[in-house]
């Protein structure tokens, strides 16, 4: 018993069609709607990110302004540049004959019976001379 389509009207068959056509218009609208969601989800994604690094960015400036804006800051730039004394310090000169080479590269050496530091001044070529050869 095979179907046999021939006596069906007309009308059916043009039922059956537009249903197709329908059917046809639906799938390309519903994917048409998918895709552009996609699309939409992709931007905000992308949107989200760019606000998280600005956002982060702003948190540095702000910082950052917090830092040069501080009591600390100024101190220090006008004790830096401008030779600030604040009550109680001292001022600590180091002459540039107190800057010895006494030993190994790179080290810095205290002496035992006295406080002062003595600093390496060699040029990093001369120093890295003395690793490799000595």
């Amino acid at each position: 018993m095979s179907p046999d389509f021939s006596h069906t009207s007309s009308l059916t068959k043009v039922i059956i069609i537009v249903e197709f056509v329908l059917v046809a218009y639906l799938i390309y609208s519903l994917t048409k709607n998918v895709y552009n969601s996609y699309l939409v989800d992709s931007y905000i994604e992308g949107f989200e990110e760019e606000n998280s690094l600005l956002m982060a960015e702003n948190r540095k400036k702000t910082e950052d302004y917090l830092y040069f804006t501080s009591e600390e800051y100024i101190d220090k730039i006008a004790k830096q540049n401008l030779g600030l004394i604040n009550p109680g310090e001292e001022v600590i000169i180091v002459s540039p004959d107190s800057l010895t080479y006494d030993g190994v590269a790179g080290s810095e050496e205290y002496s035992g019976d006295s406080d002062i530091v003595r600093i390496e001044t060699r040029t990093n070529p001369q120093l890295w001379w003395d690793f490799f050869v000595r």
